[in-house]
């Protein structure tokens, strides 16, 4: 009964079925996977709660697809032309979540074509590397209080192209002018600049210096970001 329930109309004798429970045995083991991995990526990391689920049900859906592709090729084609219709509207991720989700792939893919002991040896090695990084924080810039953004707010009659130079010369190692914009109708200029500082501990004093010569209007100073949508 149950191979007539989970049989499929197409099979024929040159196409091995899967049997109920090698099928249950697989999908339990990918769900396993997910899990360790969402929380493999969980551990101190920002994260919201949808992503987290997605990558715990991502082994488990690839997995079922493998199984279902079974060595067919002509279904392995149309498969990947189904996967290469969907198109993602959310915001770019990070390069960890990209990252992340690869390898929430790689191990429904093991799984999915039966080789569960690999599955869960690769999940279990870069689960524990994810967590090894992401505790020695690799990859961390040094000196990060160093590098800053200021957004200095100049009146519309005062020439922003060095009215700062000299400022910057003393206080920083490396400045560039990564944005002009105007506002307040027009009667004011924004300007951004990307900074290297020379002292962290003199930010209030470049702040000051930078306030008597902009007639002491709005000043921000910020962490410098690497740019969104770039995967740096």
């Amino acid at each position: 009964m149950l191979d007539t329930i989970f049989g499929g109309i197409f099979d024929t004798d040159a196409s091995a079925a899967i049997r109920l429970p090698d099928f249950l045995l697989c999908l339990a083991c990918a769900l396993v996977l997910g899990a360790i991995l969402a929380f493999a990526y969980m551990f101190r990391a920002r994260y919201t709660k949808s992503f987290v689920v997605t990558l715990a049900l991502l082994p488990a859906a690839v997995c079922v697809v493998i199984m279902m592709v079974n060595g067919n090729v002509g279904t392995g084609v149309a498969v990947a032309g189904a996967f290469s219709l969907v198109r993602f509207r959310s915001v770019p991720g990070t390069a960890k979540e990209i990252g992340v989700l690869f390898l929430a792939m790689g191990a429904g893919l093991l799984a999915g074509i039966g080789y569960l002991g690999y599955a869960f040896l690769f999940t279990v090695v870069m689960c524990a590397v994810l967590i090894l990084y992401g505790s020695v924080s690799l990859g961390a810039k040094k000196n990060a209080a160093r590098y800053k953004s200021l957004r200095i707010t100049i009146p519309e009659d005062l020439d922003y192209t060095d009215v700062f130079e000299d400022i910057f010369r003393e206080y920083t190692t490396s400045c560039e002018l990564t944005c002009v914009k105007s506002t307040n109708m027009g009667s004011m200029f924004r300007l951004t600049y990307d900074v290297v500082l020379r002292d962290p501990t003199k930010e209030k004093e470049l702040i000051d210096r930078i306030r008597q010569r902009n007639g002491n209007l709005e000043i921000t100073v910020s962490k410098q970001e690497a740019a969104e949508a770039q995967l740096l």
